[in-house]
């Protein structure tokens, strides 16, 4: 009795399965780049569909995209900072007559630069949420030690 010799074994679906699969990626990517404002493809964007402003999905990434998943986070993570830096001016300010929380820019430099090193940026996006106020555009450290920066509204 002689033994059938090892073969190797073929990918699932073997040659022609690759090729039908190469050949959907080849037409997703095809599909992508003529969407794609910004690409120079041959069947560039003006045969797929052209948003504008104010066009539903605009200036967003393409829903269920790698793209718009990290947006998501990136976005979760700067809320939970904005929301521990208030949290940090509630627990170290004062009340000022209004009854509202506050604390001096050097102050809460020096005690959040142990948390994040980010505190001039998420002061800007606290402001921008509508949680904090500070007078002037920029906060830099030394300089502006002395602003005063008020909880507009707990979270």
């Amino acid at each position: 009795m002689t033994e059938k010799p090892v073969s190797k074994k073929e990918p699932r679906g073997g040659v022609s399965g690759l090729s039908a699969l190469w050949q959907q990626r080849t037409e997703e990517h095809a599909h992508q780049q003529s969407i794609n404002p910004f690409s120079e493809w041959e069947d560039g964007p003006s045969t797929g569909p052209k948003l504008h402003r104010g066009d539903k999905g605009y200036g967003r990434p393409v829903e269920g995209s790698k793209t718009e998943a990290r947006g998501k986070a990136a976005h979760s993570h700067i809320s939970g900072e904005v929301l521990q830096v208030v949290d940090v001016i509630n627990a170290i300010g004062w009340r000022d007559r209004d009854g509202r929380m506050c604390v001096n820019f050097g102050h809460l430099f020096e005690v959040y630069t142990k948390i994040s090193n980010k505190v001039v940026g998420v002061l800007m996006r606290a402001r921008k949420y509508g949680l904090v106020d500070f007078e002037g555009e920029m906060l830099w450290q030394g300089k502006d030690n002395h602003v005063m920066i008020t909880v507009l509204r707990d979270v």
